[in-house]
């Protein structure tokens, strides 16, 4: 079983891109962030002629998240309980549903914008929810292989940032976001970096003043496996080539690539 996530950037604008590589790299279940439309607006069709099934919740042109699956699809759930609320409207940032019988949740962590912005702590408030809601699903089934996916928009470590001076005073690198993440990852394993060591193993790629070409990326795209899972774990890798450019004309690729794993 393979399991990838992927923040997309808009999946109406990167269908092909995205069914393309779900057809290449053989995908049973693929978890979306940034779809970037309404319930009603995604693309089902190019999934179903693949055989996936889709869960999707999205309210606007922000945000957004979905789970395809050709394994199954079933118990879909909006949101986690005691997800925060920002101008007291729900965010689209959480999904669970069971495929194959793993739980997985495409998750989409508030970036936070900046440390003295109310999002850096509506930030924080929200990956302590989610901290409390995974141990509660892992303390009720200690045997279930859950996968905790998504862009995450934190960088655990120095060696995840292609140069740490550059973000000194900036999100994502604050001692907080990343003891929040390791108090995640105390019970649910990043089981990629096992399989991607080192720095340089990037998942993301800003736009801007040619940061691909540069190889100045940043990795906080992340896939964290409760034991039950993470034992299952038999390869995991970035996926780096879908950030390249594709052919003149067609759509530019995500600033993100994928994650994928690969379970006995």
């Amino acid at each position: 079983m393979r399991i990838a996530t992927w923040n997309v950037n808009s999946i109406r604008s990167r269908i092909d891109r995205v069914t393309g590589w779900l057809e290449r790299a053989d995908v049973d279940v693929l978890a979306m962030q940034e779809t970037k439309c309404k319930d009603e607006q995604f693309p089902t069709l190019p999934f179903a002629a693949l055989g996936y099934e889709v869960a999707h919740v999205g309210t606007n042109q922000w945000n957004g998240v979905a789970i395809a699956s050709r394994v199954g699809i079933t118990d879909v759930t909006s949101g986690f309980d005691g997800q925060p609320m920002w101008d007291e409207a729900s965010e689209a940032r959480a999904l669970g549903a069971t495929c194959g019988g793993v739980r997985v949740w495409s998750l989409y962590v508030p970036n936070g914008r900046t440390v003295d912005s109310p999002h850096y702590e509506y930030k924080l408030e929200w990956l302590a929810a989610l901290h409390q809601s995974a141990r509660g699903w892992l303390s009720a089934d200690p045997e279930l292989p859950i996968a905790l996916v998504g862009d995450w928009n934190i960088a655990p470590t120095d060696d995840d940032v292609w140069d740490p001076k550059v973000f000194e005073h900036s999100t994502h690198v604050t001692e907080r976001e990343r003891s929040a993440f390791h108090a995640i990852e105390a019970d649910f394993a990043d089981v990629v970096r096992p399989f991607t060591p080192g720095p340089g193993t990037y998942t993301y790629w800003d736009y801007t003043q040619l940061r691909f070409p540069r190889r100045e990326g940043m990795r906080i795209d992340f896939i964290l496996g409760s034991p039950a899972l993470a034992a299952r774990v038999t390869h995991a890798e970035i996926a780096r080539d879908e950030r390249k450019p594709g052919k003149k004309g067609t759509p530019a690729p995500s600033d993100h690539a994928p994650v994928l794993v690969h379970l006995s």
